[in-house]
């Protein structure tokens, strides 16, 4: 995995006051997990946004240090908060990693080739699972996993445990568990056609049945 770097700063006030003015000034605040006691930090949204671009779903590896000075440490980013409305980012959270310890990160899954059943017979490709979780060293963070699913006919799926996963990389879903299938095309609607026919003798909707209210049943008694 590539790794990256991250400046951060150390904030003196917490609370929504202090949130609220650091914002203001172009910076979020954040909180640095590691060994030692949680540090109150700030960050540059413009750097983090930066840093997850082309990467949504994966986890990356960073080199943090304090206002760029020399000491650093690594450092995953494990959770972010985002504005309900304007879908700004006003919270991050940085976890503190020993390169030699194994930690559990997500893994974005992206989907190479052209299914056979979506070629030949106009199926229609599904994603279902776009990140797994997995177990590793941080230096051996995929930066995605990828789904052949070249192979892949009319209802066929490629399962979690038919990705291939770098040495030292172990999944942890369910093995079984169906990432990617192709699904049917779906019926063209024609007159007097097939669907049409079908849509005839279906069973009638429920939502089409109204039932009278009680004080409609009272007026009619």
């Amino acid at each position: 995995m590539e790794m990256v770097e991250l400046s951060i700063e150390k904030r003196e006030g917490t609370g929504k006051a202090a949130a609220g003015r650091l914002r203001r000034s172009g910076s979020v605040p954040g909180v640095l997990y590691g060994v030692n006691t949680p540090v109150s930090v700030a960050v540059s949204p413009r750097d983090i946004l930066r840093l997850i671009h082309g990467h949504e779903g994966s986890t990356r590896l960073l080199k943090v240090s304090f206002n760029g000075s020399a000491e650093s440490t690594m450092a995953i980013i494990r959770d972010m908060q985002f504005d309900p409305v304007s879908e700004a980012l006003i919270h991050v959270d940085l976890q503190e990693v020993a390169m030699d310890r194994a930690i559990q990160v997500s893994v974005a899954v992206h989907h190479v080739g052209e299914p056979i059943g979506v070629r030949e017979s106009q199926g229609i490709l599904e994603m279902i699972l776009r990140e797994v979780q997995v177990s590793c060293l941080p230096g051996d963070i995929p930066d995605v996993l990828e789904a052949d699913v070249s192979r892949l006919n009319i209802n066929e799926a490629l399962t979690v445990k038919d990705l291939k996963v770098p040495e030292g990389v172990r999944i942890l879903n369910d093995p079984n568990q169906a990432v990617v299938m192709v699904a049917p095309p779906i019926a063209e609607e024609t007159p007097g056609g097939p669907a049409a026919v079908a849509a005839g003798t279906a069973e009638p909707e429920v939502l089409t049945e109204r039932k009278p209210k009680d004080d409609e049943g009272d007026k009619k008694k």
